[in-house]
């Protein structure tokens, strides 16, 4: 009697295909933050990050009268300093400021170019800026290697008396973060992404509600 053939083995069904994350809105702003305080960061020449970190305080040679502009990601800080790498940008500060001050700004300020949509028109766009104390930027946000990801990252720029208030009135503490900066790159130079994330700080999104006049 002949052996009956042996029926071929079933497929194991495909493994499911893991859910997709959520999605980054393109403009949000992300940051350190705490109730009572946010963080955004700077890069400056020794001669005034290390006093600045030092006191916690700007010192009296930060010009307060000239736009100055901050970042709440840590990334995107490193993508404009290089690293701590760049002339008169070795110096990586963190500052943390008042959240009073900072949705101030961010409620007075206008976009640093124009966008349809957001204003009536060219002409309307140009007397929202002349008249504001602050201005926002979005710009690419970084990964690790500082390549472009596809949602955006706050540019705050502040002027006059919003300088001024940043300067004196709403700043809580400075920190220098050049020492964190340089772990970090080496880090990511030896391919130890893992590690070099895990000391990031942690960025989430901050609480501003919709900022339809930032585009946003």
């Amino acid at each position: 009697m002949s052996e009956a053939t042996p029926a071929a083995p079933t497929a194991a069904a495909p493994a499911p295909a893991p859910a997709p994350g959520p999605v980054t809105p393109r403009h949000q702003i992300r940051a350190a933050h705490t109730a009572t305080t946010v963080t955004v960061y700077q890069a400056y020449a020794p001669h005034l990050g290390v006093p600045a970190a030092r006191d916690g305080r700007f010192p009296p040679a930060w010009k307060r009268e000239r736009m100055t502009w901050i970042k709440p990601s840590f990334l995107w800080m490193m993508y404009r300093c290089g690293w701590a790498a760049k002339a008169d940008q070795e110096t990586v500060l963190a500052v943390e400021i008042s959240r009073e001050g900072f949705d101030r700004a961010l409620a007075q300020a206008c976009l640093s170019h124009y966008v349809p949509g957001v204003h009536a028109d060219r002409e309307a766009w140009k007397a929202s800026l002349a008249g504001s104390p602050a201005r926002v930027q979005w710009d690419p946000e970084r990964d690790l290697h500082l390549n472009a990801l596809p949602h955006r990252s706050l540019q705050l720029g502040l002027s006059g008396p919003a300088s001024r208030a940043y300067a004196d009135e709403w700043t809580v503490s400075i920190r220098d973060v050049t020492p964190l900066a340089r772990e970090i790159h080496g880090l990511v130079r030896a391919g130890d992404l893992e590690a070099a994330r895990a000391l990031l700080p942690a960025e989430t999104p901050y609480p501003a509600g919709p900022l339809p006049h930032l585009g946003a």
